[in-house]
């Protein structure tokens, strides 16, 4: 990734509302240059998406999920694969506040599930789905909740620091 592209990557995740226009004077070129740059990153897959970050508690969420999933040890390759391909489709059908499930390691772990509930009762029903759909599959499911009405944070959702730290990788970014 060149610099140029890589100080537009940064703006666009502090405001991807800005223009083109206002982009171009932010990284230093023209506004041809800055459009096609944003382009080229949309068609390479460095920019998957446009979105907002609400805020969670305003919109009627007050619960944020972080569920740590074991898968059982026994699966095939085959079997995680099928595991892997069904549930974006099983979230989809029943919309449950999911937005991120990843495969990981660490504690123990094989994945994680980001998740988003109004209330203890909607996770509560989130987390009992999510056994009887996937009982086969997982071992263990443990959830660490976060409180979205508590006021006070330590650091707001936003991915600025992150663009900021975008600015100071020497190395190629990777896929």
């Amino acid at each position: 990734m060149k610099e140029i592209e890589r100080r537009l990557l940064s703006e666009l995740m502090k405001n991807s509302r800005r223009s083109d226009r206002e982009l171009s004077k932010a990284i230093g070129a023209s506004q041809p240059t800055t459009t096609r740059l944003r382009s080229k990153l949309e068609k390479e897959g460095y920019i998957k998406e446009y979105t907002i970050i609400p805020n969670f508690s305003k919109i009627g969420y007050t619960i944020m999920a972080l569920n740590f999933v074991k898968l059982d040890p026994k699966l095939t390759k085959k079997e995680i694969d099928a595991f892997r391909n069904t549930h974006p489709e099983t979230v989809g059908k029943t919309p449950s506040g999911v937005v991120l499930i990843q495969r990981g390691m660490g504690l123990g772990y094989d994945a994680v599930i980001i998740s988003f509930h109004q209330n203890y009762a909607s996770y509560d029903a989130f987390r009992r789905n999510a056994k009887n759909n996937m009982d086969s599959s997982i071992v263990e499911l443990n959830t660490f909740l976060i409180n979205l009405e508590e006021e006070r944070s330590t650091l707001p959702f936003t991915f600025a620091f992150l663009a900021t730290e975008l600015l100071k990788m020497n190395n190629k970014i990777t896929e």
